[in-house]
């Protein structure tokens, strides 16, 4: 199917807090795949991560407005609007809302490499392309997944991809860079008390423009 509209790099992930490292791949992500802009998909929750220390949805939405000030980047909490737990059912609501985009999902080597505990992660290969972006300590651990074994049969390089005439999945674009150290979980052990300094007033979301609020139900993987 042949489509015109913008092309949209997706990022999911909790982004408990989002750093400088989240940026630097968002933007290489755009430069190599020729992305229109980027959407962080700030999640409600999910259940392959603990919940605690999981900083409030509002919180963690205004951290990533901060770190993606001035880029193609929309911070969005959409799945809480869409009603979404899992991945596949947001990806498939995504497409449904906003039919005239084109989307490929960003993934970290660390995801890709539990990507098969995912429901129906085969699905969610066959909405649209992944891109999965090297991350250092994980990419041996990714190689040898369940997942890989399946999607290698589908790789396609980031110029495939731009020059590709139909927009269609599955595909699988590698993409490396140099590695970057900044993480999370480092920041949350020098600054427990991170989300302190983003309290106050709802913020807006980029995407839908309605206030978020904390959810009593998260999203998913």
């Amino acid at each position: 199917m042949r489509h015109s509209g913008p092309i949209t790099g997706l990022l999911g992930g909790s982004f408990n807090p989002a750093h400088g490292g989240h940026r630097r791949i968002s933007l290489f992500a755009r430069d190599a795949l020729g992305l229109d802009e980027l959407w962080w998909m700030v999640s409600p929750g999910n259940p392959l991560k603990p919940k605690k220390g999981m900083a409030p949805l509002p919180a963690r939405v205004k951290a990533a407005k901060k770190v993606s000030r001035n880029a193609p980047i929309r911070v969005t909490a959409i799945e809480q609007a869409l009603g979404t737990r899992y991945t596949i059912d947001t990806l498939r609501a995504l497409k449904r809302r906003y039919p005239k985009r084109r989307f490929v999902w960003l993934m970290g080597a660390d995801n890709l490499a539990q990507f098969h505990r995912w429901k129906d992660w085969r699905d969610i290969a066959r909405e649209m392309p992944i891109a999965v972006i090297a991350r250092p300590g994980y990419d041996d651990d990714a190689i040898a997944s369940p997942a890989m074994a399946w999607l290698r049969n589908f790789r396609l390089s980031a110029a495939g991809l731009k020059n590709r005439g139909e927009w269609s999945a599955p595909a699988l674009i590698e993409l490396r860079f140099d590695p970057d150290p900044r993480s999370a979980t480092a920041i949350r052990r020098a600054d427990p008390n991170w989300a302190d300094g983003f309290s106050g007033p709802a913020p807006r979301d980029e995407v839908t423009h309605s206030l978020i609020h904390e959810s009593p139900s998260g999203g998913g993987a």
